[in-house]
């Protein structure tokens, strides 16, 4: 799946001069967690979240730093850190540049960026424009959608589910080419049956099994292979 799949295209925006309190205002109204600073163009400049907004003076949240890490701090970042929490508008307190993706990007590509970043959301950006946004619950809906899917597509017969179990198991080469496995299917049920060297592939194994689309449930005749 790729990013223009699960993407939420509708994207909340605020420009760069939006003051802070009609930020907060908004998020409030239409319940979200970040907004996508735009300019006049479309372009997106950065984002601001809830995180950006919780260390106010306003309510008494602003950080009051250590004698001892004041003076181990520059003032560079002292400064960075007032216009932070100090900030009048979307410009001073938003985190900028925004991460980004494509709309053909898989995946795969957009988790490892929250995951790199430790963020909620990617931006997905064509040709320069803000085009939509992912966040972890649209890759949950992707996951739901996905298993949905699966289920209406259950195979027609016993051998057709053991020839998805087979094929499965091949593709898993990386960790499943020391198990020696025959596999027969009696109404749905799947009797698997043959030799693991450790646990975790046994584990491994069953839990694949169990995800085919048709299994209704796994008997394991599996034994553990010595080494050597």
């Amino acid at each position: 799946m790729k990013a223009s799949d699960v993407m939420t295209p509708t994207v909340m925006t605020v420009a760069p001069e939006t003051p802070v309190p009609e930020i907060a205002q908004m998020m409030l109204e239409r319940r979200v967690s970040g907004l996508a600073v735009v300019d006049a163009k479309g372009a997106i400049v950065g984002v601001v979240s809830e995180g950006d907004l919780i260390r106010r003076p306003e309510i008494e949240t602003d950080k009051r730093r250590s004698w001892w890490l004041r003076i181990l701090t520059s003032d560079e970042d002292l400064a960075r850190g007032y216009t932070k929490t100090h900030g009048l508008r979307a410009r001073d307190i938003m985190n900028s540049p925004a991460e980004t993706v494509g709309p053909s990007a898989d995946l795969a590509e957009v988790v490892e960026v929250l995951e790199a970043k430790r963020i909620k959301r990617v931006f997905v950006v064509d040709k320069g424009r803000l085009t939509g946004v992912i966040t972890r619950a649209d890759l949950l809906r992707a996951l739901h959608t996905r298993e949905e899917l699966a289920a209406k597509a259950v195979p027609a017969d016993d051998q057709e589910i053991r020839a998805r179990i087979v094929k499965a198991v091949k593709e898993q080469a990386d960790w499943a080419s020391g198990t020696l496995i025959n596999v027969q299917v009696i109404n749905g049920v799947a009797h698997i049956w043959g030799q693991t060297e450790y646990e975790s592939q046994r584990k491994a194994l069953l839990l694949l099994v169990e995800g085919i689309p048709g299994v209704t449930s796994v008997e394991p005749h599996l034994v553990h292979r010595l080494p050597g």
